[in-house]
């Protein structure tokens, strides 16, 4: 598929920008607001799929393959439509998922048709509606390409285990980015962060959820099995580095806008985002440091009374054919959750670098070093916001 430089997409993984949002999930998510629960037997509604060819799918922007042409056009939605019958009212109104779970949570919390089918959230995100009962469990005998296609790495997260309500749409690593030619020198550990020549020339990532587990691993925490005293070690680590001036800001994706004027040499930073700006400057680079990195994901899910959960299951599988997947992980450059999509790519001399970049299908070393970190409990959440908020200033 040819592309074209895009400017960097917003952040999929969005920041926890006031505590409001946290407390408030943390009290539904726990006993504050017992009845926020939903149990197995009142999610479902009955299901119009077989008679109405619809449904509608909320996304993030610039998250799924446009035609270069003409940008309304979604090449790999349009297939989909082609081939089932089923016409997808896809609305890009996810901007945040502490915004989007606020817009949603009262017709889910009450009972009601959400007037959506399918969704895309962050996993950090995607643990609270599994915990409150949201969300609808898969049925995948619809879904044969997702049951053997799906990326080993990201198969059961501790938050939904075997993935029985979320299905990856694209996945993305959180590690280092820095300019190689400006610094002068390679960036192996995270530690590499606070040597002299970088002081005032770092930034963090604001979010409590994007920026913690990194860190840890550069503490060699297991970031699967992490503990409170992990997490409060790191914050102490990062007011030291914050009082003594190491630390430029904390930044949402605007960090891409620091390291390519030179404000900042080196910062925390998602793999999808570096893959573009290398298009433009290949002095930056991208590492996974040597103690490890964290993979996470946004997923796909049903919430509770969609009512074209069928279709919906459908769509899902049909992004998980290989043929598919390549199109849009050469489209969308995060990390592709289905690794077949890796040789239809090699197959094309237009696509076959992109089969080799270790930031779209990551080789077995950086495998090795990738870990998905166990979510933040509802319990731990308001007493961490408050500790980390403080931190970075929100």
């Amino acid at each position: 598929m040819p592309r074209t430089p895009r400017t960097p997409p917003p952040s999929r993984r969005s920041l926890l920008r006031a505590l409001g949002g946290g407390a408030l999930i943390g009290a539904l998510a726990g006993c504050g607001v017992p009845a926020a629960y939903v149990a197995p037997g009142e999610r479902t509604a009955a299901d119009l799929s077989a008679r109405d060819k619809r449904l509608t799918w909320a996304n993030w922007p610039l998250y799924i393959d446009t035609d270069d042409k003409s940008p309304n056009r979604r090449p790999t939605l349009e297939a989909f439509e082609k081939r089932t019958g089923i016409a997808v009212d896809y609305v890009e109104e996810i901007n945040d998922n502490d915004e989007f779970f606020g817009k949603i949570s009262p017709a889910l919390m009450n009972h009601q048709q959400p007037g959506r089918d399918l969704i895309v959230i962050s996993d950090w995100m995607c643990a609270r509606y599994v915990r409150l009962g949201w969300v609808q469990e898969m049925d995948r005998a619809r879904q044969p390409h997702v049951a053997r296609g799906l990326d080993p790495l990201l198969r059961s997260p501790a938050f939904d285990p075997g993935r029985k309500f979320t299905v990856p749409w694209q996945s993305g690593i959180t590690g280092i980015a820095y300019n190689r030619r400006r610094l002068g020198r390679e960036i192996q550990h995270v530690s590499d962060l606070w040597a002299s020549d970088l002081d005032g020339r770092v930034t963090l990532l604001s979010g409590l959820d994007e920026a913690f587990a990194l860190l840890m691993q550069g503490n060699g925490v297991d970031i699967t099995r992490w503990t409170a005293d992990d997490f409060h070690r790191v914050c102490d680590q990062v007011e030291r580095h914050v009082r003594r001036g190491r630390i430029r800001r904390f930044t949402g994706n605007d960090y891409t806008k620091d390291l390519v004027s030179g404000d900042v040499l080196a910062c925390q930073a998602y793999s999808g985002d570096v893959i573009q700006l290398q298009a433009d400057n290949p002095d930056i680079r991208f590492v996974v440091p040597e103690e490890g990195a964290e993979l996470w994901a946004d997923s796909l899910m049903i919430p509770n009374r969609a009512r074209h959960k069928a279709n919906a299951e459908r769509l899902m599988d049909y992004y998980y054919e290989p043929e598919v997947a390549a199109g849009l992980a050469a489209w969308v450059n995060y990390v592709c959750p289905v690794p077949a999509a890796k040789e239809v790519l090699a197959a094309s001399k237009d696509t076959a670098a992109l089969a080799e970049n270790p930031l779209i299908f990551p080789d077995t070393t950086m495998r090795q070093r990738l870990a998905v970190a166990r979510d933040i409990t509802s319990t731990e959440r308001v007493e961490f916001a408050q500790r980390w908020n403080r931190i970075v200033g929100l």
